[in-house]
Order: structure tokens, then C-alpha cells, then sequence
């Protein structure tokens, strides 16, 4: 009666000792190493999608303390003003205009 119970094994267990390639991405060349607070291929809309939220950031600043006209903002950061609006519309709140 001391026979051991045999578990089934799990789909989903990942293979012990095993070597996983740290092959990063086209942004860092490993992912151990990235200076990313978040994978891009985890954050939804990938690296653009970060990279677009600090861009947006500045853009607000720009319109809130600096009161920035549209034209010098699009021009400082190479957008279009029709870019520049949809940033801003996005954040009512922050830049009044």
C-alpha cells in the first residue's frame, strides 16, 4: 500500500533545464538588460505606443507651461497640427489652448 500516486504531467509546465535564448528585440539586444519598465511586446500598441506616450507628455507640457502655439509645437517636434490636436483632445483636462 505504499505505492506513490503518479501525477499526470502538466501541459503547461515549461521543460526543466533547458536553455532560453535571451534574443531581445529590435530596440535592445537583450532582455535581461532592458532598460524598459515594461516588454514592448507585452504594453498594448507595442513600442510605438510608449514611445508615443512620453511624446505626448512633452507635447502637453509644452501647451500647459509654456503656452506654446500650436504651429511652434508641431514644428518642434516634426508633427502635423492636426497631430497636435489629437494629442490635446486626448487630455481636455491638461492643456487649455
Amino acid at each position: 500500500m505504499d505505492t506513490p500516486l503518479e501525477l499526470p504531467n502538466r501541459i503547461d509546465a515549461l521543460p526543466e533545464y533547458t536553455d532560453y535564448e535571451d534574443g531581445g528585440c529590435d530596440l535592445y539586444s537583450s532582455c535581461l538588460a532592458c532598460p524598459l519598465p515594461r516588454c514592448r511586446y507585452d504594453a498594448p500598441g507595442g513600442a510605438s505606443a510608449m514611445l508615443r506616450t512620453g511624446r505626448d507628455e512633452a507635447i502637453l507640457r509644452c501647451a500647459e507651461r509654456d503656452g506654446a502655439s500650436i504651429d511652434s509645437i508641431a514644428e518642434m517636434f516634426g508633427l502635423s497640427r492636426r497631430t497636435i490636436f489629437r494629442v490635446l483632445k486626448k487630455h481636455p483636462h491638461r492643456a487649455q489652448m
